[in-house]
Protein backbone atom coordinates (compact mmCIF):
# COMPACT_ATOMS: atom_id res chain seq x y z
CA UNK A 1 0.00 0.00 0.00
CA UNK A 2 3.21 2.68 0.75
CA UNK A 3 4.84 1.73 -2.32
CA UNK A 4 1.50 2.54 -4.08
CA UNK A 5 1.02 5.77 -2.50
CA UNK A 6 4.96 6.50 -3.76
CA UNK A 7 4.26 5.72 -6.77
CA UNK A 8 0.84 7.54 -7.73
CA UNK A 9 2.86 10.48 -5.71
CA UNK A 10 6.11 10.24 -8.56
CA UNK A 11 4.64 9.42 -11.27
CA UNK A 12 5.16 12.20 -13.16
CA UNK A 13 8.82 12.31 -12.56
CA UNK A 14 8.23 8.35 -14.15
CA UNK A 15 7.36 9.68 -16.86
CA UNK A 16 9.70 12.21 -17.67
CA UNK A 17 12.46 9.26 -17.03
CA UNK A 18 10.79 7.55 -20.26
CA UNK A 19 10.36 10.32 -22.26
CA UNK A 20 13.92 11.73 -21.68
CA UNK A 21 15.91 9.05 -20.73
CA UNK A 22 18.64 9.51 -22.79
CA UNK A 23 19.22 13.32 -21.26
CA UNK A 24 19.06 12.89 -18.04
CA UNK A 25 22.74 12.49 -16.10
CA UNK A 26 22.90 8.93 -15.75
CA UNK A 27 24.62 9.14 -12.32
CA UNK A 28 22.21 11.51 -11.09
CA UNK A 29 19.53 9.35 -11.88
CA UNK A 30 20.67 6.17 -10.12
CA UNK A 31 21.21 7.99 -6.91
CA UNK A 32 17.98 9.35 -7.58
CA UNK A 33 16.06 5.99 -7.93
CA UNK A 34 18.29 4.73 -4.96
CA UNK A 35 17.62 7.16 -2.59
CA UNK A 36 13.69 7.01 -3.58
CA UNK A 37 13.48 3.16 -2.95
CA UNK A 38 15.27 4.01 0.50
CA UNK A 39 12.85 6.65 1.66
CA UNK A 40 9.96 3.93 0.46
CA UNK A 41 11.63 1.33 3.09
CA UNK A 42 12.13 4.24 6.14
CA UNK A 43 8.48 5.14 5.36
CA UNK A 44 7.03 1.84 5.11
CA UNK A 45 8.80 0.58 8.48
CA UNK A 46 7.60 3.93 10.49
CA UNK A 47 4.30 3.15 8.78
CA UNK A 48 3.62 0.28 11.85
CA UNK A 49 5.97 1.25 14.35
CA UNK A 50 4.02 1.04 17.53
CA UNK A 51 5.00 -0.88 21.16
CA UNK A 52 3.19 -1.98 23.77
CA UNK A 53 3.82 -2.42 27.42
CA UNK A 54 0.65 -4.16 29.67
CA UNK A 55 -0.45 -2.76 32.83
CA UNK A 56 -2.27 -5.68 33.94
CA UNK A 57 -3.21 -4.88 37.09
CA UNK A 58 -5.30 -2.10 35.87
CA UNK A 59 -6.30 -4.20 32.64
CA UNK A 60 -4.50 -1.74 31.18
CA UNK A 61 -2.41 -1.69 27.37
CA UNK A 62 -0.27 1.51 27.07
CA UNK A 63 0.45 1.79 22.97
CA UNK A 64 3.29 4.07 21.72
CA UNK A 65 2.59 5.89 18.25
CA UNK A 66 5.27 7.15 16.67
CA UNK A 67 3.48 8.98 14.37
CA UNK A 68 1.14 11.03 16.47
CA UNK A 69 3.99 11.38 19.09
CA UNK A 70 1.70 9.78 21.79
CA UNK A 71 1.15 6.87 24.47
CA UNK A 72 -2.19 6.12 24.33
CA UNK A 73 -4.53 3.78 26.58
CA UNK A 74 -6.62 1.25 25.84
CA UNK A 75 -8.45 -1.29 27.85
CA UNK A 76 -6.62 -5.27 27.81
CA UNK A 77 -9.57 -7.31 27.82
CA UNK A 78 -11.02 -5.43 25.40
CA UNK A 79 -9.21 -3.41 23.35
CA UNK A 80 -11.40 -0.38 23.63
CA UNK A 81 -9.44 2.79 23.58
CA UNK A 82 -9.81 4.90 26.84
CA UNK A 83 -7.52 7.74 27.14
CA UNK A 84 -4.06 9.66 26.38
CA UNK A 85 -1.49 8.61 28.73
CA UNK A 86 1.06 10.76 27.40
CA UNK A 87 1.68 13.35 24.30
CA UNK A 88 4.38 15.91 23.03
CA UNK A 89 7.16 13.28 22.49
CA UNK A 90 9.20 12.85 19.41
CA UNK A 91 8.09 9.63 18.14
CA UNK A 92 7.92 7.49 21.41
CA UNK A 93 9.20 3.93 20.98
CA UNK A 94 10.04 0.73 23.10
CA UNK A 95 8.89 1.36 27.11
CA UNK A 96 10.30 -0.36 29.73
CA UNK A 97 9.74 -0.41 33.79
CA UNK A 98 12.44 0.10 35.73
CA UNK A 99 13.61 -0.80 38.63
CA UNK A 100 12.29 2.56 40.24
CA UNK A 101 8.76 2.08 39.50
CA UNK A 102 8.95 4.43 36.52
CA UNK A 103 8.12 3.76 32.84
CA UNK A 104 11.14 4.46 30.75
CA UNK A 105 10.01 5.94 27.46
CA UNK A 106 12.76 6.05 24.32
CA UNK A 107 11.87 8.56 21.31
CA UNK A 108 12.73 8.16 17.85
CA UNK A 109 12.92 11.61 17.09
CA UNK A 110 12.28 15.18 19.46
CA UNK A 111 14.99 15.71 21.68
CA UNK A 112 16.24 11.87 21.69
CA UNK A 113 16.31 11.82 25.48
CA UNK A 114 15.00 9.47 27.45
CA UNK A 115 11.93 10.31 29.53
CA UNK A 116 10.31 8.81 32.59
CA UNK A 117 7.00 8.88 33.53
CA UNK A 118 4.68 7.04 36.38
CA UNK A 119 2.06 4.81 36.11
CA UNK A 120 -0.87 7.55 36.18
CA UNK A 121 0.82 9.26 32.62
CA UNK A 122 2.44 12.19 34.91
CA UNK A 123 5.61 13.24 33.72
CA UNK A 124 8.77 12.73 35.95
CA UNK A 125 12.17 13.82 34.41
CA UNK A 126 14.53 13.65 31.54
CA UNK A 127 16.23 10.95 32.88
CA UNK A 128 19.45 11.62 30.43
CA UNK A 129 20.56 14.27 29.04
CA UNK A 130 22.65 13.65 25.81
CA UNK A 131 20.21 12.61 22.87
CA UNK A 132 20.12 9.16 21.21
CA UNK A 133 19.04 9.64 17.77
CA UNK A 134 16.30 7.15 16.54
CA UNK A 135 16.40 5.14 19.91
CA UNK A 136 14.23 1.86 20.14
CA UNK A 137 15.82 -1.10 22.37
CA UNK A 138 16.65 -0.35 26.00
CA UNK A 139 18.01 -2.68 28.87
CA UNK A 140 19.80 -2.58 32.59
CA UNK A 141 22.97 -4.60 33.23
CA UNK A 142 23.42 -5.91 36.54
CA UNK A 143 24.88 -2.72 37.89
CA UNK A 144 22.18 -1.06 36.98
CA UNK A 145 23.56 0.55 33.91
CA UNK A 146 21.36 1.83 30.97
CA UNK A 147 21.80 0.67 27.58
CA UNK A 148 20.05 2.57 24.65
CA UNK A 149 20.40 1.32 21.21
CA UNK A 150 19.74 3.59 18.02
CA UNK A 151 18.30 2.34 15.01
CA UNK A 152 22.09 4.14 13.28
CA UNK A 153 23.79 1.30 14.51
CA UNK A 154 25.31 1.74 17.69
CA UNK A 155 24.61 1.46 21.54
CA UNK A 156 25.08 4.30 23.96
CA UNK A 157 25.16 3.00 28.04
CA UNK A 158 24.51 5.53 30.92
CA UNK A 159 25.11 5.34 34.57
CA UNK A 160 22.49 4.21 37.18
CA UNK A 161 22.06 7.87 37.69
CA UNK A 162 21.23 9.12 33.59
CA UNK A 163 24.74 10.18 33.15
CA UNK A 164 26.50 9.48 29.58
CA UNK A 165 29.16 7.08 29.77
CA UNK A 166 29.78 7.19 25.97
CA UNK A 167 29.07 4.91 23.10
CA UNK A 168 29.16 0.92 23.99
CA UNK A 169 29.35 -0.25 21.04
CA UNK A 170 29.52 1.66 17.44
CA UNK A 171 30.81 -1.02 15.32
CA UNK A 172 29.30 -4.39 13.90
CA UNK A 173 25.65 -3.17 13.76
CA UNK A 174 23.15 -1.99 11.22
CA UNK A 175 20.19 -1.15 11.96
CA UNK A 176 20.22 -1.83 15.98
CA UNK A 177 16.61 -2.56 17.43
CA UNK A 178 15.96 -4.76 20.65
CA UNK A 179 18.97 -5.67 22.68
CA UNK A 180 18.77 -7.89 26.43
CA UNK A 181 21.77 -8.65 28.39
CA UNK A 182 21.94 -12.89 29.96
CA UNK A 183 23.26 -13.84 33.77
CA UNK A 184 26.98 -13.74 32.12
CA UNK A 185 26.56 -10.03 31.39
CA UNK A 186 26.80 -10.18 27.18
CA UNK A 187 24.58 -7.72 25.53
CA UNK A 188 22.20 -9.19 22.53
CA UNK A 189 21.31 -7.14 19.58
CA UNK A 190 18.74 -7.42 17.05
CA UNK A 191 19.76 -5.83 13.68
CA UNK A 192 17.55 -5.30 12.02
CA UNK A 193 19.05 -4.74 8.57
CA UNK A 194 21.75 -7.33 9.30
CA UNK A 195 19.13 -9.46 9.45
CA UNK A 196 20.77 -11.33 12.67
CA UNK A 197 21.05 -11.35 16.50
CA UNK A 198 24.57 -10.56 17.44
CA UNK A 199 26.44 -11.09 21.04
CA UNK A 200 28.58 -8.67 22.66
CA UNK A 201 31.18 -9.51 25.72
CA UNK A 202 30.39 -7.37 28.99
CA UNK A 203 33.03 -4.86 27.36
CA UNK A 204 30.98 -4.46 24.36
CA UNK A 205 33.40 -6.64 21.71
CA UNK A 206 31.84 -8.44 18.91
CA UNK A 207 32.16 -12.20 19.57
CA UNK A 208 29.84 -13.90 17.53
CA UNK A 209 26.70 -14.04 15.27
CA UNK A 210 24.04 -15.76 17.72
CA UNK A 211 21.24 -16.25 15.14
CA UNK A 212 21.18 -15.33 11.52
CA UNK A 213 19.04 -15.43 8.49
CA UNK A 214 16.60 -13.27 10.19
CA UNK A 215 15.47 -9.94 8.45
CA UNK A 216 14.04 -7.25 9.94
CA UNK A 217 14.12 -8.97 13.15
CA UNK A 218 12.92 -6.14 15.96
CA UNK A 219 10.30 -8.02 18.81
CA UNK A 220 11.68 -10.45 21.39
CA UNK A 221 10.61 -12.13 23.97
CA UNK A 222 10.93 -14.75 26.40
CA UNK A 223 9.32 -18.33 28.06
CA UNK A 224 10.06 -19.60 31.24
CA UNK A 225 12.28 -22.40 29.83
CA UNK A 226 14.32 -20.03 28.28
CA UNK A 227 13.34 -20.22 24.96
CA UNK A 228 13.62 -16.98 22.59
CA UNK A 229 10.21 -15.83 20.76
CA UNK A 230 11.82 -13.40 17.83
CA UNK A 231 9.93 -11.17 15.74
CA UNK A 232 10.73 -11.72 11.81
CA UNK A 233 9.59 -8.83 9.78
CA UNK A 234 11.47 -9.81 6.67
CA UNK A 235 8.68 -13.02 6.58
CA UNK A 236 6.07 -11.14 8.95
CA UNK A 237 6.36 -14.63 11.46
CA UNK A 238 7.25 -15.35 15.09
CA UNK A 239 10.00 -17.86 15.54
CA UNK A 240 11.23 -20.30 18.51
CA UNK A 241 14.45 -20.46 19.27
CA UNK A 242 16.77 -22.44 22.43
CA UNK A 243 18.58 -20.51 24.83
CA UNK A 244 21.99 -21.29 22.34
CA UNK A 245 20.11 -20.02 19.57
CA UNK A 246 18.69 -23.20 18.04
CA UNK A 247 15.67 -22.47 15.48
CA UNK A 248 12.89 -24.65 16.94
CA UNK A 249 9.75 -23.64 15.04
CA UNK A 250 7.48 -21.05 13.58
CA UNK A 251 4.96 -20.41 16.00
CA UNK A 252 3.14 -17.18 14.25
CA UNK A 253 3.32 -18.12 10.56
CA UNK A 254 4.19 -15.73 7.68
CA UNK A 255 0.78 -12.84 7.76
CA UNK A 256 -1.03 -14.71 9.93
CA UNK A 257 -4.30 -12.36 11.06
CA UNK A 258 -2.45 -10.06 8.76
CA UNK A 259 0.61 -9.58 10.46
CA UNK A 260 2.87 -7.08 9.17
CA UNK A 261 5.84 -6.50 11.04
CA UNK A 262 6.12 -8.09 14.37
CA UNK A 263 8.12 -5.08 16.35
CA UNK A 264 6.47 -6.11 19.73
CA UNK A 265 6.55 -9.54 20.85
CA UNK A 266 5.06 -9.62 24.39
CA UNK A 267 4.25 -12.69 26.48
CA UNK A 268 0.95 -12.19 28.89
CA UNK A 269 1.34 -15.23 31.31
CA UNK A 270 -1.51 -16.97 33.32
CA UNK A 271 -1.03 -17.86 36.73
CA UNK A 272 -1.80 -21.82 36.73
CA UNK A 273 0.11 -22.63 40.30
CA UNK A 274 -1.68 -24.33 42.85
CA UNK A 275 -1.03 -21.35 45.23
CA UNK A 276 -2.80 -18.74 42.76
CA UNK A 277 -6.15 -17.90 41.23
CA UNK A 278 -6.39 -19.16 37.76
CA UNK A 279 -7.41 -15.92 36.39
CA UNK A 280 -4.60 -13.80 37.77
CA UNK A 281 -1.95 -12.53 35.23
CA UNK A 282 1.92 -11.67 35.92
CA UNK A 283 3.50 -8.10 36.60
CA UNK A 284 6.61 -7.19 36.09
CA UNK A 285 7.77 -5.50 39.26
CA UNK A 286 11.02 -4.76 41.15
CA UNK A 287 10.11 -7.16 44.39
CA UNK A 288 13.30 -7.96 45.70
CA UNK A 289 17.11 -5.84 45.50
CA UNK A 290 19.89 -6.44 45.07
CA UNK A 291 18.66 -8.38 42.03
CA UNK A 292 22.17 -9.94 41.41
CA UNK A 293 23.41 -11.97 44.63
CA UNK A 294 22.58 -14.82 46.87
CA UNK A 295 21.14 -12.86 49.76
CA UNK A 296 17.97 -10.88 48.29
CA UNK A 297 15.56 -8.40 50.37
CA UNK A 298 11.53 -7.89 49.53
CA UNK A 299 11.91 -4.01 49.29
CA UNK A 300 8.23 -3.07 49.72
CA UNK A 301 6.21 -5.58 51.57
CA UNK A 302 3.27 -3.37 51.84
CA UNK A 303 2.47 -3.70 48.23
CA UNK A 304 1.92 -7.46 48.62
CA UNK A 305 -0.24 -10.04 50.08
CA UNK A 306 0.83 -9.58 53.84
CA UNK A 307 0.94 -13.83 54.17
CA UNK A 308 1.71 -14.44 50.95
CA UNK A 309 4.33 -17.03 49.36
CA UNK A 310 7.09 -15.91 47.66
CA UNK A 311 8.29 -18.14 45.29
CA UNK A 312 11.53 -18.50 43.79
CA UNK A 313 11.96 -20.93 40.30
CA UNK A 314 14.36 -21.73 38.42
CA UNK A 315 13.70 -21.52 34.51
CA UNK A 316 12.27 -24.91 33.89
CA UNK A 317 9.43 -23.42 36.36
CA UNK A 318 10.29 -25.37 39.22
CA UNK A 319 9.87 -23.87 42.44
CA UNK A 320 12.96 -24.22 44.71
CA UNK A 321 12.49 -21.93 47.08
CA UNK A 322 9.22 -20.99 49.10
CA UNK A 323 9.10 -18.19 51.90
CA UNK A 324 6.07 -16.77 53.37
CA UNK A 325 6.09 -12.88 53.56
CA UNK A 326 4.47 -12.79 56.85
CA UNK A 327 7.64 -14.88 58.71
CA UNK A 328 10.35 -12.72 56.79
CA UNK A 329 11.18 -9.93 53.88
CA UNK A 330 14.56 -11.60 53.81
CA UNK A 331 15.58 -14.58 51.78
CA UNK A 332 18.78 -16.88 51.45
CA UNK A 333 19.49 -18.55 48.08
CA UNK A 334 23.21 -19.71 48.84
CA UNK A 335 21.95 -22.98 48.53
CA UNK A 336 21.02 -22.94 45.50
CA UNK A 337 23.23 -23.14 42.32
CA UNK A 338 24.39 -19.92 40.32
CA UNK A 339 22.00 -18.56 37.45
CA UNK A 340 18.60 -17.36 36.44
CA UNK A 341 15.38 -17.39 38.67
CA UNK A 342 12.00 -16.11 38.36
CA UNK A 343 10.80 -14.70 42.03
CA UNK A 344 6.57 -14.41 42.07
CA UNK A 345 4.69 -13.01 45.16
CA UNK A 346 0.97 -11.96 44.80
CA UNK A 347 -0.53 -8.34 45.08
CA UNK A 348 -4.09 -9.01 44.94
CA UNK A 349 -6.71 -11.67 44.16
CA UNK A 350 -5.90 -11.18 40.13
CA UNK A 351 -2.28 -9.80 39.55
CA UNK A 352 0.98 -11.57 40.85
CA UNK A 353 4.28 -9.40 40.47
CA UNK A 354 7.25 -11.52 38.93
CA UNK A 355 11.15 -10.38 39.17
CA UNK A 356 13.87 -12.05 37.02
CA UNK A 357 16.55 -12.93 39.52
CA UNK A 358 20.49 -13.99 39.28
CA UNK A 359 22.02 -15.93 41.71
CA UNK A 360 25.85 -15.24 41.26
CA UNK A 361 28.39 -16.57 44.57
Amino acid sequence: YTLQQFIRALWPMLVIWVFKFDEVNKLYLALGTVAIIVLVGVVSYLKYLNFTFFLDEENIVLISNLNSGEILRFETSSGDYKNVFAAGLGGPTRMKMGADGYLYVLQWSGDGKVKRFDLNGDFIDDFTSVAVPKSIGLDWDQAGNLYISSYDGFIRKFSPTGEDMGFFINTNINGSTNIWFDAEGNLFVLDYNGAAVKKFDAEGNFKETFISSVPQCEGVDFLPNGNILLGVGGTSSVRMYSPDGTLISTVVPSGTLGLLRPNAVVLRNEITTSTSPASALFEERNIVNPSTGTYFHVTAPDQFVSNANLEVSNVSGTTVLRINLADSTYFDASALPDGVYVITLPMNKETIARQKIIVQH
